[in-house]
């Protein structure tokens, strides 16, 4: 069965930081780019940061970057999101996510086909 599990959400106060991890199994997802999203309830699922499948390009949204940091270590399948400087407004449900297809890094939440279950962050006071 091919999964992605995220781990590392949590609560922190504004300026705190989280390390999200992403651990493939069932397939390997060195040879594809990956993503993390975001989604709150009363927004759609909005792209976050990506990641090229061997980690020489990293793409993020204006809202993140400069915060943000994403990496992935391929032998061990696994994704890594780190979040500094924590904002009330990153809160919401961070998800990570494989591409279909062994394309290069996607905005677009239907470029990726394999999607975790999700991890909560809250950034407040």
């Amino acid at each position: 069965q091919v999964q992605l599990i995220e781990s590392g959400g949590g609560s922190v106060q504004p300026g705190g930081s989280l390390r999200l991890t992403c651990a493939a199994s069932g397939r390997t997802f060195s040879n594809v780019a990956m993503g993390w999203f975001r989604q709150t309830t009363d927004k759609e699922r909005e792209f976050v940061s990506a990641i090229s499948w061997n980690g020489d390009s990293t793409y993020f949204a204006d809202s993140v970057k400069g915060r943000f940091t994403i990496s992935r270590e391929n032998a061990a399948n696994t994704l890594y999101l780190q979040m500094n400087n924590l904002k009330p407004e990153d809160t919401g449900v961070y998800y990570c996510a494989a591409r279909k297809n062994k394309g290069g890094i996607a905005t677009n939440a239907p470029s990726y086909d394999t999607w975790g279950q999700g991890t909560q962050v809250t950034g407040s006071s």
